[in-house]
């Protein structure tokens, strides 16, 4: 079984930056790829970003790429998202998933087994 716990949401206005977090626990993080989605009001869950078990790929949604960066700690049994230049469509609760390993970080949520239990992020505009 593994846990994760997701931290670093808040309120911000638009064009700030946040770092969120996901701590992981139990099963061996290192082998398991990992991804952030997120899920608005009314809106389906959407893929955010994926990295794969060693980082040695990543891959982005559209709209992020080229201001959003997932990275992994494997010593620190942590993924991290770096959120620059943020926008209020970029609202919304940002959740943490393993998936077992993948050498292309699944886009699709069904995919993954394990889930965080969210972290909102709000930009104001």
């Amino acid at each position: 079984q593994v846990q994760l716990v997701e931290s670093g949401g808040g309120l911000v206005q638009a064009g700030d930056s946040l770092r969120l977090s996901c701590a992981a626990s139990g099963r061996t993080f290192s082998s398991l790829t990992m991804g952030w989605f997120r899920q608005a009001p009314g809106k389906e869950r959407e893929f955010v970003a994926g990295i794969n078990w060693n980082a040695g790929r990543t891959n982005y949604e559209d709209s992020v790429k080229g201001r959003f960066t997932i990275s992994r700690d494997n010593a620190k049994n942590t993924v991290y998202l770096q959120m620059n230049s943020l926008r209020p469509e970029d609202t919304a609760v940002y959740y943490c998933a393993a998936a077992k390993y993948r050498v292309v970080p699944p886009t699709n949520p069904g995919e993954y087994e394990h889930w965080g239990q969210g972290t909102q992020v709000t930009v104001s505009s």
